[in-house]
């Protein structure tokens, strides 16, 4: 269970499209090392709720989450759905942790996706858990959450948004 460098903001290999996954052997030591590099971003950083492939420069449809306690390992997911209906939040990436950016994702989204054994799967999310899925699968496509930024005023480092929190009394 090798953790793994995760690419920074500036690699080129985060603006890549992932190729679809048909070897699942392959991608089942992929996503061991997701899930190795998951934690150990944690234990580092305190936060992180999921990330995908392309990430540790592994360019393949593979997303590893662990949400509300649960693990999901995506393979080859694409949208059914994407409500109309949109939410603003500060986005946060393990590509670039001390940045955060003011975007905009839908409220609801419907992913079809494969498990492990190749099994079709579809993932519904609302809210926290569609914008994650939203986040993941813009990884997949060479997206990173700087390109969604709503403004020139959505870019914040993560000790200014913690500073402003804690004065206006919202930490």
């Amino acid at each position: 269970m090798p953790e793994r460098r995760i690419r920074q903001l500036g690699d080129p290999v985060l603006r890549e499209v992932s190729a679809p996954v048909a070897d699942f052997r392959e991608a089942k030591s992929i996503v061991t090392d997701l899930r190795a590099t998951l934690h150990a971003f944690r234990r580092a950083h305190g936060f992180g709720r999921g990330m995908s492939a392309i990430q540790i420069g592994r360019p393949k449809r593979i997303i590893y989450l662990e949400f509300d306690g649960t693990p999901y390992v995506l393979i080859n997911p694409r949208y059914e759905r994407r409500s109309r209906k949109k939410f603003r939040l500060w986005d946060d990436c393990f590509s670039f942790p001390d940045l955060l950016v003011r975007v905009e994702r839908s409220v609801s989204v419907r992913v079809k996706y494969q498990d492990c054994s190749g099994e079709s799967r579809v993932l519904e999310g609302t809210g926290p858990l569609s914008e994650l899925l939203q986040h993941e699968i813009d990884h997949l496509d060479g997206i990173l959450a700087v390109d969604r930024a709503i403004d020139r005023f959505s870019l914040s480092t993560r000790e200014e948004y913690v500073r402003r929190l804690k004065s206006a009394g919202n930490l």
